[in-house]
């Protein structure tokens, strides 16, 4: 990727990010001048609750768009999977009628791959517009970290946009800020030498990745 799409690309990753949390900031700004404006006990209380669900949901996003989508400081080349799996899980908690389910196979998983998960588990997550379940797997062997993650549910709303973007075959001027994210893990993968994959079907969406693990850590 030369410097002029490096620069597009973050551009778009930021836009991403700015719209994600547009939502839980604006309801508390609004919280807010509710809360100097009420003077009835019990609705103050209201907007208080409104304050404290706005305020958790920033954090929960936050602490995804750090481990997703940044260097994630603090941590090593190896990230725990109890800090993946406590993002995801805030951020279903923060959706409807929606369960999560885990199968991991190893306490920790290459800082790139922890990325991809979380990416791929984001975007499962937003197809369940009517709800559903989440399941979500990740193991190391023979040398690979291998991820897999299936929405299923009632409604799958899933834009293929995105699975060309997963597979590397969205050209970069034909990004966006949704699509963003998916090209950012493939580049990921690419770079690895591994990649990823989708197969959408009529209540199921099943997202894949294959990555070799850095040198450093096989064996």
């Amino acid at each position: 990727m030369n410097d002029d799409a490096s620069l597009d690309l973050a551009a778009l990753m930021c836009s991403r990010l700015c719209h994600d949390m547009l939502s839980p900031v604006g309801a508390l700004s609004n919280g807010l001048e509710l809360l100097a404006d009420e003077t009835d006990p019990q609705m103050r209380e209201q907007c208080m609750d409104l304050l404290e669900q706005s305020a958790r949901t920033s954090t929960d996003k936050l602490k995804f768009f750090r481990l997703a989508f940044g260097a994630a400081g603090g941590f090593g080349e190896m990230v725990e999977v109890s800090e993946a799996k406590s993002v995801i899980d805030s951020l279903v908690a923060n959706a409807k009628r929606v369960e999560a389910h885990w199968a991991m196979d190893a306490a920790k998983l290459p800082k790139d791959a922890v990325k991809v998960l979380l990416n791929l588990a984001h975007i499962a997550l937003e197809t369940l517009v009517r709800g559903g379940s989440l399941d979500i797997g990740a193991e190391m062997r023979s040398g690979n970290t291998e991820i897999v993650v299936r929405a299923s549910g009632p409604k799958i709303a899933f834009d293929e946009t995105i699975g060309k973007a997963l597979q590397g075959d969205l050209a970069a001027r034909d990004l966006s800020s949704r699509t963003a994210p998916a090209h950012m893990i493939a580049m990921l993968a690419e770079r690895s030498g591994g990649g990823l994959q989708y197969q959408l079907g009529e209540d199921a969406l099943v997202l894949g990745a294959v990555l070799p693990q850095p040198e450093g850590l096989i064996g």
